[in-house]
């Protein structure tokens, strides 16, 4: 499985409108794009933790799982996921996208290591 991860800091000056115009894109870009398998979203918690000093700005999380590369890269070419992104670049402050190849913790014994 593949995870597209989006860790992510609204701008705050973003308007209500824009706020609901970007969600209406995300909630598009899943329900429309066939390849989603799976989406979780978060809001990032602070409890102060020494490693909370360190992490990058970002207050949001969004997390969409495939089943492998090919429906990730077609998820980036479908056009729902234009629209998206335009919502994505108008909306956020900043944002660090990431896609891992994800498994159980079995996935471990098949990292190689130095």
């Amino acid at each position: 499985m593949i995870s597209h991860i989006v860790f992510m800091s609204l701008r705050t000056d973003l308007s209500r409108d824009d706020r609901s115009a970007f969600i209406d894109a995300f909630e598009r870009a899943i329900r429309d794009i066939p390849t989603v398998k799976a989406v979780r979203v978060g809001r990032r918690v602070t409890h102060g933790a020494a490693y909370e000093q360190a992490a990058p700005d970002a207050n949001y999380l969004a997390v969409i799982d495939f089943e492998d590369l090919s429906d990730l890269q077609a998820y980036l070419r479908h056009p729902a996921h234009d629209d998206l992104g335009v919502r994505f670049g108008r909306s956020l402050q900043s944002a660090l996208v990431y896609d891992f190849e994800v498994g159980g913790v079995e996935e471990l014994r098949r990292w190689r290591l130095p």
